[in-house]
């Protein structure tokens, strides 16, 4: 019993000795090992998983570069999606710019394709011309790719179409050998002898911003809105039956009034004008 208690007494120094002396005495001795060691081949091997696994430093760093790897790969990731984002994105403004290129070219089209039946309706002789310009400070005027070179004068009445129907546009005031200007029914400076569903007569005016109207109609005309309106035959620039628009008022009658006043929707608006068919000889057909 006794020597079984003396036997656990040294074999507990032994170890305590082995803990405070030994193990320090060891890794010490492996550390010098690992420095002197060469870093080739197997034994560069074994130097790196003794650093690993007695050298906690070594470990973190491993951990640390395994971890970066990770972010380094995901930030890669984030990278190629927002480069790909970015592609689709421009994939889809040019889908977008492709389509409203392709309505575009349809109306266009479509615009043209009226005009080619209308060029075979005209019973007057004449030429076709493209807006070429407008003035800023002259919205009612347009400037045309054709002038004197193509028979065009000053004076010449302009013809454009719209919804398929053709309608008076306006009357030459400027031709170069080139080009030609164009004074639009709207224009303050514009006016046409024009003639009613009712027989009636009157003088066509252009007002600007405001409404086109029709003066000197006799007070007892039966003019009512909706009322077609064509160039009259008595005009001496515009030829007879040119459509103009379609009443769209009429003032009421005032006992001292002379005459009576209607506004006029004009079938061609302004702003859609885009070609135009010039006369050049009104009494030609």
């Amino acid at each position: 019993m006794i020597f079984s208690k003396v036997k656990n007494s040294t074999y507990t120094k032994a170890s305590n000795w082995y803990r405070q002396f030994g193990l320090p005495a060891g890794f010490l001795l492996l550390s010098f090992l690992l420095m002197i060691l060469p870093l080739e081949g197997f034994i560069s091997s074994v130097k790196a998983v003794l650093a690993y696994v007695f050298i906690p430093q070594v470990r973190a760093a491993h951990s640390v570069s395994q971890y970066a790897q990770g972010v380094s790969h995901t930030v890669q990731e984030l990278l190629q999606a927002h480069q790909e984002n970015a592609q689709l994105k421009q994939e889809i403004e040019t889908a977008h710019l492709l389509s409203a290129q392709a309505q575009d070219i349809f109306a266009e089209n479509a615009r043209l394709t009226e005009l080619l039946q209308l060029k075979t309706s005209f019973p007057w002789k004449g030429v076709w011309a493209k807006v070429a310009y407008r003035e800023p400070t002259q919205w009612n005027t347009v400037v045309i790719d054709k002038g004197s070179a193509h028979g065009i004068q000053e004076r010449s009445a302009v013809i454009a179409a719209q919804d398929g129907k053709e309608g008076l546009a306006g009357v030459v005031i400027e031709v170069t050998e080139s080009t030609a200007k164009v004074l639009l029914v709207r224009d303050e400076d514009f006016s046409a002898a024009v003639r009613l569903e009712s027989g009636d007569e009157g003088l066509l005016v252009g007002d600007g911003p405001r409404a086109v109207q029709i003066k000197y109609i006799p007070l007892l005309a039966q003019v009512k809105k909706g009322d077609k309106v064509y160039t009259s035959s008595s005009s001496s620039v515009f030829p007879a039956g040119i459509l103009v628009g379609e009443v769209s008022a009429v003032h009421e009658r005032d006992s001292f009034l002379t005459a009576l006043t209607v506004q006029v929707a004009p079938l061609i608006r302004s702003s859609a004008v885009q070609e135009v068919f010039i006369i050049l000889d009104k009494g030609a057909h």
